[in-house]
Order: C-alpha cells, then structure tokens, then sequence
C-alpha cells in the first residue's frame, strides 16, 4: 500500500469535527501532553487568559475547522498581555481563508491562547482507520509541520506506519518503530511511547475516525507535546458520546449538510455541478466515479438509503 495522508484515509466517512481547543481538552484527559492554553471569545479574554498563563510568550490560535491557519494570518505571537488581547480582538471576527477553506474562508468566532514553547523539533503523527486494510493505522513522520499531503505525494518514505490489531491494541514495539523510525533518541522515544499509547486509548475510547497531530513537537527540555491537534468522530457511534456531540459548532458547517442531518441523510457538499441523489452508499460512490470518468464533477455526495 502506497503511502497516504491521514486525509485519504478519512474522507469517506460521514464525520463529526471539533475545534483544536476541544480536541487537546480530550486527548489531555487520556493523557497525551499538550501546552497550557483556554478559550477566549473576544480579546479582553484572551489578555486575561495570558495574564494566567504567566509567560514571557504565548500563540494567539484562530480556531476554525480548517488547516493552514498559520499561512493566513490566524496564528500569532504576543509577547505581553496586552498584546495577545489586541491581536485577539482583531482576529476574532475576521474571515480566515486557507487552502482548506476556499476562497469564501472561515468567520473566526474564537481563539485558543496557548503557551509558547521553545521547540527542537517538529513532527507528524495521526491515527486513522484504514478502511481497506480493516484497522487502525498509526502514522509517524520527521516532516513535521508541512503539509502532509505533499510530503505524501513527494517524499512517501519519510511516512513509517505501523497497522494495529484491534483486539490486542498498540503495543509498546509498535510504537518504538514508529519513534526510533523518525528519529527520536531513546530517551524520547520512551516518552513516544506513553504518548502514542495515550493516543490510541483515546481514538478507542471516543469512537474517533482521525486524530492528527500536526506538528507533534519536542521541546528543549526533550519532552513531547501535541502543538495541533485534530480529531473526527464517525457520525454513526456520536449516540453513545453525548458529551462529544454537544462539541459540534454548526457555525462552522455546510447549511445544507445541517438540513441533511436533522433528516437522517448522507450529503457532503461538493464543488461539482451535477447532483446525485443516490440509493445507497456503494451506488452513489460509483456514480460519482462515472461522473468523474466523463471529465465531469459531481456537486454532492448524497445517499437517500436510509431515509425512514
């Protein structure tokens, strides 16, 4: 099997996102580590937020559901309260465009002050579910940072995978390949372990379909800590995590795949110009594929199988 992004993996499910802030609260609970950091709404928040966190520097961080926020101008430094207050208040407010989000971009509705660190290295890992190989897949790289897409298409063999069994779970060999794969020293390594151990316990125990952590960093002090971080939840499991499903931000969703989902349906939006109203998820898959086939572009994914 080729090497992949975690988004390849991802797409055909019908998911639930969540917002950066949310997804490190979740993790952090599993105990993977992450940076010290709250939620503000406006930037009187954000300047108190920083006053708590008592650092000569911390990462004002637009939170949309949406990568590439850096390159847009929705990640800034501020080296006093004050400072974070302002750019806060700037950025909140502000319509984000990334590569992710189109040219219409994302209104920024809040942001996630953090600490800053001082960082050695950055990294890649995600956890994702390979629908072809019918498990879980842990994906580790030194590229850290980039986007993994082009590292993927460029560089695949900077990407070391390992595929877990999911009766048994990862165990710790699995994820020393994965450390010493990407270079880690033995002492960090041990620490990748419980890190991705944690990880692990967490996409089980949550139902989640990704989780990426982009950039994973290490610290002068030789620790690691999830700088980003990305989860997905299949729809389909969101009954039994109440909790997670009160995460969801409507703001940030497709109008029409809302209205889908208080009707039972399978839509994603599309950029095409053809719509499909499909019976069955297999049979729409294979009508968008003979759209594509004839230099077309479908405008949905729809699936009306199971409308009550």
């Amino acid at each position: 099997m080729t090497a992949q992004s975690s988004a390849d993996y991802d797409q055909t499910f019908v998911v639930m996102k969540i917002h950066e802030y949310q997804a490190k609260a979740i993790l952090a609970r599993h105990g993977v580590p992450v940076p010290r950091g709250e939620v503000a709404f406006n930037g009187a928040e954000a300047g108190e937020i920083a006053r708590r966190l008592d650092s000569n520097l911390v990462v004002v961080k637009a939170q949309i559901h949406a990568g590439g926020r850096g390159k847009g101008g929705g990640v800034k430094l501020a080296r006093s309260p004050d400072e974070a207050e302002r750019l806060a208040g700037a950025m909140i407010g502000m319509t984000l465009v990334t590569h992710q989000t189109g040219p219409e971009g994302r209104i920024v509705s809040r942001v996630l002050v953090e600490e800053g660190l001082q960082m050695t290295r950055e990294l890649y890992l995600s956890l994702v579910v390979d629908r072809a190989a019918g498990k879980p897949v842990m994906m580790a790289s030194a590229a850290g940072g980039m986007d993994i897409e082009e590292v993927a298409a460029s560089t695949p063999e900077k990407i070391v995978k390992v595929y877990v069994e999911p009766g048994v779970g990862l165990v710790p060999f699995e994820a020393r390949q994965l450390g010493f794969g990407i270079g880690l020293d033995p002492p960090q390594v041990n620490k990748a372990v419980t890190l991705m151990t944690a990880l692990y316990e967490a996409f089980v125990a949550t139902d989640a379909s990704l989780i990426e952590i982009n950039p994973l960093v290490v610290t002068s002090s030789g620790d690691l800590l999830a700088l980003d971080a990305k989860m997905n939840f299949d729809d389909n499991a969101l009954y039994r995590h109440p909790d997670i499903r009160d995460l969801r931000d409507l703001g940030e969703e497709d109008p029409l795949e809302i209205e889908a989902s208080k009707h039972s349906l399978n839509y994603i939006h599309l950029e095409g110009n053809i719509g499909c109203m499909v019976n069955g998820a297999g049979l729409a898959m294979a009508t968008m594929d003979i759209i594509k086939l004839y230099g077309m572009a479908p405008a949905n994914f729809l699936d009306v199988g199971a409308m009550p």
